[in-house]
Order: structure tokens, then sequence, then C-alpha cells
């Protein structure tokens, strides 16, 4: 049988797991001021790095209605970050795909906001960091299972 985790241990780390998170947004929208886009285009970026969406599967992975996300495409697009292509497979499909300058912004970003990381364990050491970074693997893979059952 599972040894019982009190009630007092979840609560504390539920509370450090959302003061972390909101320490590394603040940081990220730190960042982001140095660039030309917000912080849900920031996300839609992130996304379309992956690969090509309508504007219908980026609606849905960044949780924002359809005409939000059509304006925040269409702002993109102006600042040369996205551009619209026809699917080659079906005409009347239009995806979103991210161009070079807007594939910089996230490596950049990205590469920022691991040196801040990188900063803030400097203190820890190799067992400490690999330690953690198990620990969060395994979180993540339990609220993903989770999830998705």
């Amino acid at each position: 049988m599972k040894e019982q985790i009190p009630e007092e241990t979840i609560a504390n780390l539920e509370k450090q797991l959302r003061y972390i998170s909101g320490m590394i947004k603040q940081n990220g929208r730190k960042i982001l001021n140095h660039y030309p886009i917000t912080s849900p285009q920031f996300l839609a970026l992130q996304f379309l790095v992956d690969g090509d969406l309508t504007i219908g599967e980026l609606s849905n992975k960044n949780g924002l209605a359809f005409s939000t996300t059509t304006d925040l495409v269409d702002r993109l697009e102006k600042n040369d970050l996205v551009e619209r292509v026809k699917d080659e497979s079906d005409r009347r499909v239009v995806r979103i795909h991210i161009l070079s300058k807007g594939r910089t912004i996230i490596e950049e970003v990205i590469q920022k906001r691991q040196q801040y990381l990188g900063n803030v364990l400097g203190n820890f050491s190799v067992e400490q960091t690999e330690t953690l970074n198990e620990m969060l693997t395994y979180l993540y893979e339990e609220m993903h299972h989770l999830k998705h059952n």
C-alpha cells in the first residue's frame, strides 16, 4: 500500500510550484519586452515551431477564441513572423507557417530563459540538478498521464 502524503506537504508543493511558475513567467515577460511580440504571440510561435497549424488547431492549443487567434495571426503576419499557406493536399485549408524571423525570436528567447535558469541553478550541485530534473520529469509524466486518462 502506498504511503499517504501529508496534506501540508501537498499544499507546500502546490504553493512552491505556483510561485516558481509565476517567477518564470515574470522573467519571460521581461525578456519578451525586448521583442516585438506579446506573450500570447510568443506562445503561438512556440506551437508553430513544431509544425504548421490551421487557425482552428492553433486556437485550440492556445485556448483562445477563433476570432482572437485570427487577430493574433494577422499581427504576426504583419510583422513577417508567420505566413498563411494553402494546404497542398486540400487547397481549401489554410495553414499558418512560422518564418525564419519568428523562429529566430523563439530561439533567442528560449536561450535567454535557459541562461536565467542556469544562473538560478548556479549554486546547485550537479547531483541536485539531476535529481530535480528527474523529479520534475516524473511529475510531468504523471500529470500528462492523468490528463489523457
